[in-house]
């Protein structure tokens, strides 16, 4: 038996009902909320980063659930504040690397790698790709928000 040439390959191709020939395996979806462990930001408190100008490490003991993951914070009055406005307090793009979402993929986040920007918390992969983000504002936001949140999956 020979193989087919490409000719009738490419033939099979444009006459092949669109679904057949496009169809792939569907990905199961990442979550919303960038959470290792079913923890949101690495068990971060998000409200520290303004309260305490950077990140501080939540208290076990101290959870809301939000958004499909579970926040911890530092103390009670924190927690508090999350729960009155979770999209206040939490950070942009779920928590993933804002600069690699205006690059239209996904990237976990370390907790130092974080700036607000008008009023947002934004995290990042890395402190580099914090300072490359930096340097392109505000386009990155604009670019990342465009991408989000179809790069989810």
């Amino acid at each position: 038996m020979s193989m087919p040439s490409r000719r009738a390959i490419v033939g099979f191709l444009a006459l092949a009902p669109a679904g057949l020939v496009l169809a792939r395996p569907a990905r199961a979806a990442e979550p919303r909320v960038f959470q290792p462990g079913g923890v949101a930001i690495h068990g971060m408190d998000p409200v520290a980063y303004r309260a305490e100008q950077g990140p501080v490490p939540g208290d076990p003991a101290i959870t809301q659930d939000w958004d499909g993951a579970e926040w911890r914070f530092a103390t009670e009055a924190n927690r508090a504040a999350f729960a009155a406005d979770p999209a206040r307090h939490a950070p942009a793009f779920g928590g993933y690397c804002a600069f690699a979402a205006s690059r239209g993929y996904l990237a976990p986040t370390i907790p130092e790698a974080w700036s607000i920007h008008e009023g947002r918390l934004f995290l990042n992969a890395s402190l580099r790709a914090r300072r490359l983000w930096e340097a392109e504002l505000p386009g990155v936001i604009a670019a990342g928000e465009a991408n989000w949140p179809a790069i989810l999956g």
